[in-house]
């Protein structure tokens, strides 16, 4: 069963070598791994072109954002199931893949996730917050759950169904993406409860007021174009879960 992983970066060449190291020291056999440069101006591209000797795809041109570039990866990937590995993200050990392959190989399953771990920018070994996602259940969602999406596997057969990332949805597209797979089409899932991915701290849907309220109207749109209705509590839940990630550590 081959595996497509994905990157999309723009202006990363402080960490893109390790994203790539790390998906080159898997132990799984059958890799395609994908990358897809939005016109960095940083060398990113000559580290890429230099450390990427095992890239089944380069691609190195504007686009129109992250969830742009992702689809980009989508339509190119050929393997049997598909991950993300952004490019200030690395796989926890070399056997992820083997086990993301074991799991999926099982016709039963069509998607599966784990848990994340936010560790720090420059030393990716100091903890920051420990994301253990537990099992999903028919209302999870509902109570403000949603899986990291930087572990999320799924098979390509199900992007192929239910449709690939809606840029028009912001920094909730991944969550949106969920919501329509899990949720509204009931794919079937499987949790691995380990820590898959290590995230460099970052991101922007959280870095101030205005950015937050931004992602909770687009989350509140995320189950809006699904036809579906969250309870009253559970997009202020979804923010909220994220606070005992500062206080958990891994066993």
């Amino acid at each position: 069963m081959k595996i497509t992983i994905i990157t999309v970066v723009r202006n990363g060449v402080g960490t893109i070598a390790d994203c790539m190291a790390s998906v080159g020291q898997q132990v799984y056999h059958d890799i395609e791994h994908i990358v897809i440069d939005g016109g960095s101006t940083d060398g990113t591209t000559d580290v890429i072109r230099e450390k990427g000797k095992h890239l089944a795809r380069f691609i190195t041109e504007p686009d129109g954002g992250i969830y742009d570039a992702l689809n980009k990866g989508l339509r190119l990937a050929t393997g049997e199931v598909i991950g993300i590995l952004h490019a200030d993200d690395l796989f926890a050990s070399a056997q992820v893949l083997s086990q993301v392959g074991r799991l999926l190989s099982d016709d039963a399953t069509d998607v599966c996730y784990g848990d994340l771990l936010y560790v720090d920018r420059n030393d990716t070994s100091k903890v920051i917050r420990y994301w253990r996602s537990g099992q999903y259940g028919p209302r999870s969602f509902y109570w403000g759950w949603m899986p990291p999406h930087p572990t999320f596997f799924v098979k390509r057969t199900v992007y192929e169904k239910h449709g690939l990332f809606d840029p028009v949805m912001g920094s909730a597209a991944d969550y949106e993406l969920m919501l329509r797979f899990l949720l509204k089409n009931n794919v079937r899932a499987a949790y691995i409860p380990e820590v898959l991915v290590k995230m460099r701290v970052g991101g922007t849907s959280n870095a101030s007021l205005a950015n937050r309220l931004r992602a909770n109207r687009n989350d509140r749109n995320a189950w809006k174009v699904n036809g579906l209705r969250p309870y009253p509590w559970t997009l202020l839940l979804k923010p909220a879960r994220k606070i005992p990630q500062y206080f958990t550590r891994p066993e």
